[in-house]
């Protein structure tokens, strides 16, 4: 916590959960509370669970410059994002390698919001916002509720009208509880979700009222580190831990291709000019690695970092694994050889806890088509 210098209105709300505040982005974050977290898991998969996730930064862009200083720096295509819709948008560097991601929000003709995570999305806005018609205000009053799970719109159908018609991807001014706040149809668990942007001073009664309240319908509140479960079944990676930043080679800095990263998909079709296009044109067909997901043959998690190998040669690393009490299967993100990241490839985890059989599978492992989250009504 010596580096700490952002912080968050619930802090005491945490600590009385068990909570010790560990840093995440310069904020103290609830990475565990005093309870097992596979209740959380299940919670957030079969009815709902609330977390704080305000240590991703929020930074706002204002003026008729905005959307070209965000047109330079992400890869998404912003002049198709009216306002109320945002996308989900990649940094690069000038190399055509990954340096953050995050969430663009399109909320006025000429004001937007990035949401983004412990990266050098911040320090990007800055650096192409200079001299240019466009403020930028990071924003740390804002405070970032996630309500996820089959349950959160009927619960926020009590008090939001016309939340039931708000659509993947978009987010809608309303209040709340008689609290201004901006509500988002997104999340990062893959479930049906909605995150609720509220002023610092209304965090804490917006947070005790939903858990207060949404205790009869079974939603509790989870801590930071359920989310490394839930995208794990759900293919949401988090920098730097996916990535060569903590799994670096040896010849080469850090640095990964949206190629390896199965990240491709964020390059608008037919978008030239951003940062790092050309280099990122140019990887295609060079990768080194492939993102991949596996299934192992174990009745609990494998650890972060434990090495991957098939015929007696070490062919990957797991960056994330999980179990699920719901699926009792043992899953995992992993970086393999591009050649065994194939569907059914046969594989082996040599671990601290966990040395066992593993099969390459494709990702995500929960709801492949997105149903849950896109789903209408």
């Amino acid at each position: 916590m010596a580096l700490s210098w952002r912080f968050s209105a619930l802090a005491d709300r945490h600590r009385a959960l068990g909570s010790k505040l560990e840093d995440w982005s310069g904020m103290g974050t609830a990475w565990t509370y005093e309870k097992d977290m596979s209740e959380e898991h299940v919670a957030v998969r079969t009815k709902a669970g609330i977390m704080d996730v305000s240590g991703l930064k929020k930074v706002h862009l204002v003026g008729p410059h905005a959307i070209a200083v965000l047109d330079y720096i992400t890869t998404r295509d912003l002049t198709k994002i009216y306002p109320g819709r945002s996308v989900y948008a990649t940094m690069l560097n000038d190399r055509g390698h990954f340096t953050d991601d995050c969430i663009v929000y399109r909320t006025g003709p000429n004001s937007w919001m990035l949401v983004h995570g412990s990266g050098s999305g911040h320090e990007e806005v800055v650096k192409q916002a200079a001299g240019r018609n466009c403020a930028v205000l990071f924003d740390d009053d804002l405070h970032d509720l996630s309500l996820q799970g089959p349950l959160a719109v009927d619960y926020l159908a009590k008090y939001v009208p016309g939340i039931r018609d708000l659509k993947y991807f978009h987010h809608m001014q309303a209040t709340l509880f008689g609290a201004p706040v901006m509500i988002s149809r997104t999340g990062y668990t893959g479930e049906r979700g909605y995150e609720i942007f509220v002023r610092g001073q209304d965090a804490v009664m917006v947070w005790d009222r939903i858990v207060w309240e949404g205790k009869e319908m079974g939603i509790i509140p989870c801590c930071f580190s359920v989310l490394d479960m839930l995208r794990v079944e759900s293919y949401l990676l988090f920098y730097p831990y996916d990535n060569s930043q903590m799994y670096p080679f040896a010849d080469q800095p850090p640095g990964d291709s949206l190629w390896e990263l199965g990240l491709d998909f964020t390059v608008s079709p037919g978008k030239t000019g951003f940062r790092g296009a050309e280099e990122h044109a140019r990887l295609k067909g060079k990768e080194r690695f492939k993102i991949f997901g596996m299934l192992i043959d174990a009745d609990g998690p494998a650890d972060l970092g434990d090495e991957v190998f098939a015929d007696g040669k070490k062919v990957g690393v797991i960056t994330c694994p999980s179990y699920s009490s719901l699926t009792k299967k043992s899953m995992a993100i992993a970086r393999l050889d591009v050649d065994k990241a194939v569907h059914g490839t046969n594989l082996e985890v040599r671990g601290k806890t966990v040395r066992a059989g593993a099969t390459a599978h494709t990702l995500p492992f929960d709801d492949p088509e997105k149903k849950k989250r896109t789903a209408v009504g």
